[in-house]
């Protein structure tokens, strides 16, 4: 005898007004990097900045990956059917990985371009790179300005957020590189400011890149421990074993827990069992760092764990 139990709440940040202020957020976004895209690719042809080709090719990259972002902002509050029973909540995921493997490539490029160019540095005209690298900052500095708020609610905006950061410190670099050039003549400043900015872009792309792979491969919530998970259900009352227990993240705010919890035959027939799947469910949503209010559970006889259960149980 076994008995299922499925416990959702409303746990969901992009709905309704939310969703379209976000949405509203990324679009403002897009259409400022899609502005420095245009602006720097001006600037680096007719400048020759290793610098400023190597911010344009990131603004280019800003500039996609916001794109990428509002589609997924969109696709994210279109809602669950029977064959896509999440919607489309873990789009946000595939889009920060998307974007994250986008930077490393552009830091890749950067920083070998940039080696080459220390040895051999081309002629850049530092008046010229100033500008363009300050046009870059100011359009860069409102681009944070509309993102801050929502930098922390999703995996989606982080990323938006760390991209256009990561492109205003660039264009930083872009302009101290064209001050140091104009006032000493140290054409390998051109040179260094890129690789400045590939240290900027490929730390960030490596962490989201590993964040992001670790909800795709379904690994446990950060923050939550599945031993001391297990002993929390072991201590209710005529709870006898615990197993079969796997949570993972679908997408943020969104972490999930599943587990096959053995108990007493009698509580099939005394009426315990609801009363157990509730006091289950409470505990797993209250007494942890990461709050689980999507959990599944099966509540089954030692004789039906015994029956479906390997001898090596899983976590």
């Amino acid at each position: 005898m076994g008995a299922g139990h499925d416990h959702t709440h409303g746990h969901d940040h992009d709905h309704s007004h939310g969703g379209d202020v976000t949405r509203t957020k990324l679009a403002i976004a897009f259409g400022i990097a899609a502005t420095i895209v245009v602006a720097q690719a001006v600037g680096s042809l007719l400048t020759g900045s290793l610098a400023l080709l190597t911010d344009t090719a990131h603004a280019l990259t800003d500039a996609a990956g916001l794109l990428v972002a509002l589609v997924a902002a969109h696709l994210m509050t279109r809602p669950a059917t029977k064959s896509r029973t999440w919607g489309f909540r873990r789009v946000e995921v595939l889009s920060a990985l998307g974007q994250a493997s986008l930077l490393l490539a552009v830091g890749v490029y950067a920083a070998i371009e940039g080696v080459r160019r220390l040895f051999a540095p081309p002629e850049v005209p530092a008046t010229e790179l100033f500008v363009f690298g300050v046009v870059g900052l100011a359009a860069n500095v409102v681009g944070i300005l509309v993102l801050s708020s929502g930098r922390t609610s999703s995996f989606n905006m982080r990323a938006a957020f760390l991209e256009v950061v990561n492109d205003a410190l660039g264009s930083v670099g872009v302009i101290v590189a064209a001050i140091v050039m104009a006032t000493t003549g140290f054409a390998q400043a051109d040179a260094i400011a890129g690789l400045f900015i590939v240290a900027l872009i490929v730390p960030r792309a490596i962490r989201l890149m590993l964040e992001t792979s670790k909800v795709l491969m379904e690994f446990t919530p950060e923050g939550l421990d599945l031993d001391e998970v297990r002993r929390h259900i072991l201590s209710i009352d005529h709870v006898r074993g615990v197993h079969d227990v796997h949570a993972s993240t679908v997408a943020t705010g969104l972490p999930t827990i599943s587990a096959h919890i053995v108990v007493d035959d009698e509580c099939f027939s005394d009426g315990h069992a609801p009363e157990i799947l509730h006091r289950i469910s409470e505990c797993v949503a209250k007494h942890f760092d990461v709050s689980i209010t999507h959990s599944t559970f099966q509540l089954e006889t030692e004789r039906l764990s015994g029956d479906e259960a390997p001898a090596v149980r899983h976590a």
